[in-house]
């Protein structure tokens, strides 16, 4: 014999829920938008399905048994769902458009990412792309971005995200310089990275004879003829008039990430964004590691 609970359907529990809500069939037909003689039948089934009686019949009304008050409750609660399940997926863009606001850094947007907006923007013009250059991480969790992407090993763990590439560094002279060149720097803008802690422990002070807050400013310096410092390689390796004096240095790289808020990860115009760029990054990264 089949189980009788497994007959019944949405449409089961929204007539019950409809009898219980309007106190008789009337209502409950005008509310469904089906005949009396509808709503008698299929209310008589359901009760026969179940071999219960849902609701006691006077002449007042329809009062609902306890059987018939928690099958209400279940429809309640799956109706609140589905109205939850409407109001998220209403939310949501079909196709991706609106403004979208990325925050990064000059370097990776000035040497890297400009090109890959660009041909985003040609595959999602209703994509309106609001960049925020900024070296410190601006604060997702408060909307001050809705995409980062960032250089650095320690993601904050309120975001999501994926590692699109590992930055490489290596040093670099100026092409056709001589052999004691003396060096350019960083300045304590960025003393937290690797990089200028190292310079600062192995090259002797005096020989530095520049410093200062811009990785572009860095390579125009060195490529001046000012000095050697490190650069990421896909800064250095594209300058015909600077010259690699190092392999790819491991304990300088970093990851490069691409992260969002949890909130924000469903969105179509991030998710499509992120894919678009993490995309466009795998095809980049032998030049970002370095390697080419």
């Amino acid at each position: 014999m089949a189980d009788p609970f497994r007959t019944l359907a949405w449409d089961d529990f929204r007539l019950v829920k409809a009898v219980a809500e309007a106190g008789g069939l009337t209502g409950a037909a005008a509310a469904l938008g089906i005949a009396h003689s509808t709503a008698f039948r299929r209310l008589g089934q359901i009760e026969e399905r179940l071999g219960t009686l849902l609701f006691e019949r006077h002449r007042t009304g329809y009062a609902a048994t306890p059987a018939g008050e928690e099958m209400v409750a279940l429809a309640e609660r799956v109706d609140g769902d589905i109205a939850a399940f409407t109001r998220r997926l209403a939310g949501q863009e079909i196709q991706p458009a609106g403004e979208l606001r990325v925050t990064t850094s000059e370097a990776l947007l000035v040497h890297l990412l400009t090109p890959i907006f660009a041909a985003f923007r040609r595959q999602c013009p209703e994509v309106r792309l609001d960049v925020v250059i900024a070296d410190a991480a601006l604060n997702l969790s408060k909307r001050d971005a809705d995409v980062a992407i960032r250089a650095t090993d320690t993601p904050p763990e309120a975001l999501v995200g994926r590692r699109a590439a590992r930055i490489g560094w290596a040093l670099y002279g100026p092409r056709g310089a001589g052999a004691a060149v003396p060096w350019v720097s960083l300045n304590e803008t960025f003393a937290a990275l690797p990089v200028v802690k190292a310079e600062r422990a192995r090259v002797p002070a005096n020989r530095v004879v520049y410093r200062l807050n811009s990785l572009s400013g860095l390579a125009e310096a060195i490529a001046s003829g000012i000095g050697q410092g490190h650069l990421p390689c896909f800064i250095g390796d594209r300058r015909e008039d600077l010259v690699r004096l190092s392999d790819p240095l491991p304990e300088f790289a970093a990851d490069l990430w691409l992260l969002t808020h949890r909130e924000l990860r469903h969105s179509a115009r991030v998710r499509v964004f992120l894919d678009f760029v993490a995309a466009e990054l795998r095809t980049r990264k032998p030049f970002i590691e370095g390697e080419a």
